[in-house]
């Protein structure tokens, strides 16, 4: 069952490290016991969203051929670190202009154990183009390689208070935080809208890093990991805060500057790279190939923008003792299927746990029903809709999507090996670290589908209305 009080939703929130390799697991992971427990079964279609349904029961059954989705119970993978957004300095402002108990409801929707029970987030240091104001942490008319300026102050108005107030919701919540520009200083176009960065500021960038991340614990929130850019090839014409990032200059700063300042300063915060999209898996392999730099990397984090979800195999199978993160995913408000694009996004997560993922957090936690505030040109909107005349708050597509795995798949679950060609049918399987088994089914196309599913010798069979993601928990 779902852990319901709030001790069992912590001892389910424990972070463990990603499995290297793929395992053979002994009989004890398919246990006849587990086939004896009714399943329960929550769906999302066009008429329900994650509402219970009738609960099934697994019977003796030889069905194995290949329509039929299958569940290896004996070959597992990865480890889950959790699912969550970002803490934008746009979502915290929208939080912040809400009434103390309505934003105390919806952190509770979002972070809590009866609500998403997201248990990452993602933060920016500095501005990115989601924002209400360009800043970064050093702002300053000249340069200032000693750092004399720098200041979180901006951040203590309403960022900090909301990155307490989850932490306060779920104490165990996983927090990684980019920058989308370092300070214009350290720029050859003194600007935080694109351009690039000076090598000559990397000893002083580490120290930036170094002294974001002990202002913030010093506010009572911890920062786990960071990245050295959001998305480090591109420089979004100049449009927004962004740096590019040469793959030569990624590797130098890891290994001479940011990985000996974290050592220097007794940080344990992780270092993940790349931050980008699918298609420069070719760069992470490269970067990872330095000893220099694979010493200091404990992730590769990845955008869903351009190529495709197996590129994360890739690298994991030449690297399997580095963790793959997927860090950004937005949808489109101006889409005309924003609110009801819930299996896009469920097959989407699919691609990504059964490549090896180990998180899935999404993008701006919260924006207005114009996707705003933005300083960029970007169209995306929030997991959450906040509506800037009346409060309200709706939900989109992705965030139904969200509900089926990060309501029910605990943080240590292991991913399993799932089976079956099935047309429009997508299929991702985990077991939990109490023992209960989720089965993620995703129809995507436009008719109802009479799913059977196998796990060993047992059975059972799931009619999927179009258009809708079903999860199944046992």
């Amino acid at each position: 069952m779902l852990p319901r009080t709030r001790r069992e939703f912590l001892q389910t929130s424990v972070y463990a490290a990603a499995t290297t390799a793929f395992v053979r697991g002994p009989s004890a992971w398919g246990e006849i016991a587990a086939a004896s427990r009714p399943v329960k079964v929550w769906i999302t279609s066009e008429e329900q969203r994650f509402s219970p349904a009738p609960d099934l029961t697994w019977s003796t059954s030889t069905n194995m051929n290949s329509e039929s989705v299958q569940i290896d119970p004996h070959t597992w993978y990865q480890e889950i670190l959790g699912f969550g957004g970002a803490f934008t300095d746009a979502s915290c402002f929208l939080f912040s202009q809400l009434n103390p108990p309505d934003r105390k409801a919806l952190f509770d929707e979002l972070f809590g154990p009866e609500g998403l029970r997201f248990s990452m987030g993602r933060t920016c240091i500095g501005s990115s183009d989601y924002t209400t104001s360009i800043y970064s942490l050093d702002d300053s008319p000249e340069a200032d390689p000693d750092l004399k300026r720098f200041s979180i102050e901006h951040d203590r108005a309403y960022i900090l208070p909301c990155l307490r107030l989850a932490r306060e919701v779920n104490p165990d919540i996983f927090l990684f935080s980019a920058p989308w520009s370092p300070p214009a200083w350290m720029k050859p176009n003194r600007s935080m809208l694109g351009g690039s960065m000076e090598r000559k500021y990397f000893d002083s960038y580490a120290r930036y890093f170094v002294r974001f991340l002990q202002s913030y614990a010093a506010e009572e929130v911890k920062i786990n990991a960071v990245a050295v850019q959001n998305e480090v090839d591109t420089n979004q014409n100049s449009l927004m805060p962004a740096c590019l990032w040469a793959q030569e200059d990624e590797a130098r700063f890891v290994a001479r500057h940011l990985g000996p300042a974290l050592e220097d300063a007794s940080l344990d915060t992780k270092i993940w790279i790349l931050d980008h999209n699918y298609n420069l898996w070719g760069r992470a392999l490269d970067e990872l190939s330095d000893p220099s730099v694979n010493r200091y990397v404990d992730s590769v984090a990845w955008h869903a923008y351009s190529g495709t979800v197996d590129a994360m195999k890739r690298v994991h199978d030449a690297f399997p003792n580095k963790n793959q993160q997927w860090t950004e995913g937005g949808a489109v408000i101006t889409s005309p299927d924003f609110q009801t694009d819930w299996s896009q996004w469920a097959a989407t997560f699919a691609g990504v746990l059964k490549n090896w993922g180990c998180s899935i957090v999404g993008w701006n936690l919260a924006l207005d029903e114009e996707g705003k505030p933005n300083v960029g040109p970007g169209q995306s909107g929030g997991i959450v809709t906040i509506h800037s005349k009346t409060q309200k708050i709706t939900r989109c597509g992705q965030y139904w999507a969200f509900a089926h795995y990060s309501k029910v798949m605990q943080r240590g679950a292991r991913v399993l090996a799932t089976h079956g060609t099935l047309r429009d049918i997508e299929h991702v399987a985990v077991k939990n670290s109490d023992g209960s088994y989720v089965l993620v089914l995703i129809n995507r196309g436009g008719l109802e589908r009479l799913v059977p599913c196998s796990l060993e010798t047992s059975g059972l069979q799931i009619k999927l209305p179009r258009n809708s993601v079903a999860t199944l928990l046992w």
